[in-house]
């Protein structure tokens, strides 16, 4: 039986990562507003978590948020995972380096899960959410952020269009993302309860395409799709891709825009204790009556 596709080279996404991590703070303003956001709706769940996980946690964003909030007193001991082991370096408490796709956790070992833009970049988005919701704790927690489906639409247009230009036909150059509606449903799909996304969508402005590219790879990512990284972009393309984004793309002030989308999902491992939808048929009243109307029979006129 054949597995998922493999869109990204994860060796290969890890090669960035370790490179990027020198410097990742410089360019970590996403991650850190991911974060921060994760930790703001901790602070309004009414629940303590002895044992936390930060997947893909980088640089720390999360447990620097964390720390300065009323809901640290909410956790007990966070695990910081990384893909990279240089993005874990340098900083005390627990760290682990695992692959997002192959969680080292035992069933029903964790009481909250957080991941801040890392799970963006697996083959098996819903393999991973199931590996996730399997490590929880019944009504354990998950709270994740990854980059949506208009994130980058700017750069995705312009070097698409500089390549059908200069060569005929485009291939991918930018990551596929997913919107909020799909990530709910794939929450739904890994078996979460009470699954919810929602979106935060950010404008950064650049002076100009390379500006964005070099933060792109500060942050370690840049594209890693299996097909694209086998053809790099030739200067030619990159340049024509450059007029193409200023000329379509620049604010008033002559910067150019790029858009990033944040989809943060909540999921709930499954609990007896749950709020549960009502049967069928298990209504104590009428629609009709409720919204004070005539019920009539389908097909049948109104005035009749």
């Amino acid at each position: 039986m054949s597995g998922p596709p493999r869109l990204f080279d994860r060796d290969l996404h890890r090669r960035r990562l370790e490179r990027a991590a020198r410097g990742y703070a410089a360019a970590a303003f996403l991650k850190r507003r991911a974060a921060e956001d994760i930790v703001q709706r901790l602070e309004i769940v009414k629940r303590d978590f002895p044992l936390a996980v930060d997947l893909g946690s980088r640089d720390g964003a999360f447990a620097a948020a964390l720390a300065a909030s009323d809901a640290a007193a909410k956790i007990g001991v966070l695990f910081e995972t990384d893909l990279s082991e240089a993005m874990l370096a340098g900083r005390p408490g627990p760290r682990l380096v695992a692959d997002e796709e192959q969680l080292p956790f035992a069933p029903e070992s964790l009481d909250l899960v957080v991941s801040s833009l890392a799970l963006h970049w697996t083959n098996d988005f819903v393999g991973a959410l199931i590996q996730i919701r399997e490590a929880l704790k019944p009504d354990g927690l998950f709270l994740g952020a990854m980059l949506g489906g208009a994130t980058l639409i700017e750069l995705r247009g312009a070097l698409m269009t500089a390549e059908l230009e200069l060569l005929g036909g485009s291939g991918p150059r930018v990551s596929p993302f997913a919107d909020a509606y799909d990530a709910a449903g794939l929450l739904q799909r890994a078996g979460f309860a009470l699954p919810v996304a929602d979106v935060d969508r950010v404008t950064v402005r650049y002076d100009h395409i390379f500006t964005l590219m070099a933060d792109l790879r500060a942050m370690g990512e840049t594209s890693t799709l299996v097909d694209g990284a086998r053809r790099p972009l030739s200067r030619k393309v990159l340049a024509r891709a450059a007029e193409l984004y200023a000329d379509k793309f620049a604010a008033p002030d002559g910067r150019v825009v790029a858009t990033f989308e944040i989809l943060t999902l909540t999921g709930w491992a499954p609990h007896a204790g749950q709020p549960q939808p009502l049967r069928p048929g298990s209504a104590k009243m009428r629609l009709a009556d409720a919204l004070q109307v005539q019920e009539r029979n389908a097909g049948e006129k109104a005035g009749r």
